[in-house]
């Protein structure tokens, strides 16, 4: 505990400062997390990183990460960022058969799917502090709400599993806690903050991420069960990986935007 509770000071010293500043900094940490993301994600089904499919991937992450503002030489190719992707796909799924199938189509959908999983999270993320600081503020204190209702909450009143096969510890009523201290910060920030939403919108807000961010966190639980790994990584000791830190934040802020909440 004492070494979780010291990792963890660190890292917001390290984390939050960059976070409050933005700009170029930030997207530049952006890019370090998915980078490292990405790597936790071929260590756990034991994917050389060093090799032509890793060298593609990492393109295919970094490309989707370029904010839109700083994509315009895609325009003067006459390509956009879905051309691009499309041709990494039918690269890696030609290196599929050249391979002799030691790169299988099973190994060619992983790299896609986890190259989307951590472009996206991580894209949404810089977006959201373009949106303004206090929206990364109100997501990250509304996941570290969720994680901490669903804990105690689970701890004190849980009974009925959750999701036995991928998480047993989680129980319903763990589940329905996270959403309820949710929705509490989402009611401080609407009352003390400067936050320009509307009471539904912010309700609204408050029980997706409530939701969304514990099926994010079931979704790096099943990653770790499939690949039978305990944790991500090891970056951060006593806290795992960057994934396991940022495993919820990666699904929801993706899941505002495209509800157009954000």
């Amino acid at each position: 505990m004492k070494q979780r509770i010291i990792s963890g000071v660190i890292a917001a010293a390290i984390f939050l400062p960059i976070v409050i500043y933005g700009k170029l900094p930030f997207l530049l940490l952006v890019f370090l997390l998915a980078t490292i993301g990405l790597f936790e994600l071929f260590r756990m089904k034991k994917l050389p990183v060093i090799s032509a499919t890793s060298a593609v991937a990492f393109l295919l992450l970094w490309l989707i990460l370029i904010p839109d503002a700083y994509s315009g030489f895609l325009d003067r190719l006459d390509y956009t960022k879905m051309h691009i992707l499309l041709w990494g796909i039918l690269l890696l799924l030609m290196y599929s058969v050249v391979s002799k199938n030691r790169f299988t189509f099973d190994d060619a959908g992983f790299v896609i799917i986890s190259v989307l999983y951590c472009g996206m999270g991580f894209y949404y993320f810089f977006e959201t502090r373009q949106e303004g600081l206090i929206y990364v503020f109100f997501a990250l204190f509304s996941i570290w709400a969720t994680d901490s209702g669903a804990y105690f909450i689970g701890r004190s009143i849980g009974k009925r599993k959750l999701w036995p096969e991928i998480s047993p510890n989680k129980t319903v009523e763990g589940f329905l806690g996270g959403i309820l201290f949710s929705l509490i910060v989402g009611v401080i920030f609407f009352l003390f903050t400067s936050i320009d939403i509307s009471v539904a919108k912010i309700f609204t807000m408050s029980v997706l991420i409530g939701i969304f961010g514990q099926m994010g966190d079931l979704v790096q639980s099943a990653y770790k069960r499939h690949y039978d790994v305990k944790d991500s990584g090891s970056l951060i000791p006593g806290h795992g990986g960057i994934l396991d830190r940022m495993d919820s934040m990666m699904f929801i802020l993706p899941i505002l935007h495209l509800l157009h909440l954000l």
